[in-house]
């Protein structure tokens, strides 16, 4: 059975960080792209953050420079460090893996919140 977990959300004020995790079982995951989306409501859930297999990262352009996303194989993790967060931030976060040919996985959110 696969499973994804994601960890580590929650509320934060303006500026401040957060570092998701997401931890997979089921799944040979270093064969696995993997990556953090993001949905609030009335929006459609956007990539936020991916990595493939070779450490290969993509940022959505409304992160890059405040979140980093990586990897630990031996972990079976991928991580999401969030930095300067900022209200248009908040959002419910899902972990995702990647393999190809409709073989994918989600896992079953974190709800992130950036408010004063």
């Amino acid at each position: 059975q696969v499973q994804l977990v994601e960890s580590g959300g929650g509320l934060v004020q303006p500026g401040g960080s957060l570092r998701l995790s997401c931890v997979a079982s089921g799944i040979i995951f270093r064969i696995y792209a993997m990556g953090w989306y993001r949905q609030t409501p009335g929006k459609q859930r956007e990539l936020v953050a991916g990595i493939t297999i070779d450490n290969t990262t993509k940022y959505a352009d409304s992160v890059k420079g405040r979140f980093t996303v990586s990897r630990d194989n031996a972990e079976h993790s991928v991580y999401l460090q969030m930095n300067g967060l900022k209200p248009e931030d908040t959002a419910i976060y899902w972990c995702h893996a990647d393999l190809g040919h409709a073989r994918d996985y989600w896992g079953q959110g974190t709800q992130v919140t950036v408010s004063s």
